[in-house]
């Protein structure tokens, strides 16, 4: 019976022990082979092949199964536990409210242009979106102003240390130390569900045009449309969409003139003689404090994705975090630059160790991975 079973199939060199693959569909069986270690032909607990079947409900839940090398060359077979903690393949689909993964303690931060925080193997990768929950060292000092904004994780310093780009460097902020009480860190799992979304922003420069920062991918393009809400507190309110001045009653918008990068972009406005953006917010300032923000306006900005020779017929949208060119959500074609509803399918690879052969995983950065998915139509019982 195949009528609506639905199958897949690609490849993509590893950047880390970790992936998430994005699919059109929920898959119920996964197939991974690790070229790079087949090609060695030999190395002892390397991976040469991983398959991971849903309705295989055992002890370890949902483990999955995996082929490698052992000592002298030999073929040997191991699972991966399907823990919550260190998981091998599982599917996964992602709805319209954000989904967390558990919070960490922070054990301390460091201060400066971009922001450090130190973190008990965090297992973070850099372009992982992040939210940083209390961060009081104090009832009157601490980095609070950071709590309750998406970040993109910019480096991994390492397993236990990473940086977000936040300009804390000024006398309202103190560094954390101890693992203050309250103060945890957690993993924002799909972060980009709707976009292009609203974005806080984290520094501004002024000029003929103006650029601006965000804390997280933006997903704009050349040729939006935006608007910006900035409280008082933090400068620049001479951006704000409200009040028009010259003509009143009419939103202020500004124009994306060109895109830097995931987190940075150039609006069309002369902001010469406007108030400097600051970071530097009073801890006692905390309660009832409202983020910087940037959002797109209406929901037809540049005009459709253009098919041309070479191109893919049904070009989807794409969404672009940090270090990519873009990445292709499950939908079919929508209006550049427009709101899109990017509710996610697929599956992930984790970074889970073999029971038996406990230095055996999936993969590893620049491995080269082949994958085929699969959703049956029909499952024995």
């Amino acid at each position: 019976m195949a009528e609506y079973s639905r199958m897949a199939k690609g490849s993509f060199t590893a950047s880390a022990t970790t992936a998430v693959v994005q699919l059109p569909f929920k898959p119920d069986f996964v197939e991974l082979l690790n070229y790079t270690n087949i090609a060695a032909g030999s190395g002892t607990n390397k991976t040469t092949r991983a398959w991971w079947d849903a309705s295989l409900v055992v002890s370890s839940n949902n483990p999955t199964m995996i082929e490698l090398y052992g000592a002298g060359g030999s073929v040997l077979f191991d699972v991966v536990a399907g823990s919550a903690a260190a998981p091998g393949i599982s599917a996964f689909s992602a709805g319209q409210l954000l989904q967390f993964g558990p919070s960490k303690q922070i054990v301390a931060s460091t201060k400066g242009a971009t922001t450090s925080f130190q973190v008990t193997s965090h297992g973070y990768a850099a372009g992982d979106v992040v939210i940083f929950e209390g961060l009081y060292q104090s009832a009157t000092t601490g980095m609070p102003q950071m709590a309750g904004i998406p970040f993109t994780v910019a480096t991994v310093t390492d397993a236990n240390n990473f940086v977000v780009n936040w300009n804390s460097n000024n006398s309202s902020y103190t560094n954390l130390s101890a693992s203050p009480t309250g103060s945890t860190v957690k993993k924002v799992l799909y972060p980009y569900l709707y976009f292009p979304g609203t974005s806080v922003i984290s520094a501004i420069t002024t000029g003929a045009t103006t650029t601006i920062d965000t804390t997280s991918a933006h997903n704009f393009v050349v040729g939006q449309e935006v608007a910006f809400r900035i409280p008082s507190q933090w400068g620049t309110v001479e951006l704000n969409t409200l009040p028009n001045l010259t003509i009143p009653g009419s939103p202020i918008y500004g124009y994306v003139v060109s895109v830097t990068d995931f987190n940075t972009f150039v609006v069309s406005i002369n902001s010469t003689s406007y108030t400097a953006f600051t970071t530097a917010i009073a801890v006692s300032a905390v309660n009832g404090l409202s983020f910087p923000q940037v959002v797109a306006v209406g929901d037809v900005n540049t005009g459709g994705v253009a098919i041309s020779s070479g191109s893919a017929l049904y070009p989807p949208p794409q969404y672009t975090p940090i270090g990519t060119a873009g990445v292709n959500t499950i939908n079919g074609p929508a209006i550049k630059g427009a709101f899109v509803n990017n509710t996610a399918q697929g599956f992930v690879i984790g970074n889970g160790a073999a029971t038996t052969n406990t230095s055996a995983a999936i993969m590893a950065a620049n491995d080269v991975i082949e994958w085929r998915a699969y959703l049956h139509d029909y499952s024995s019982p």
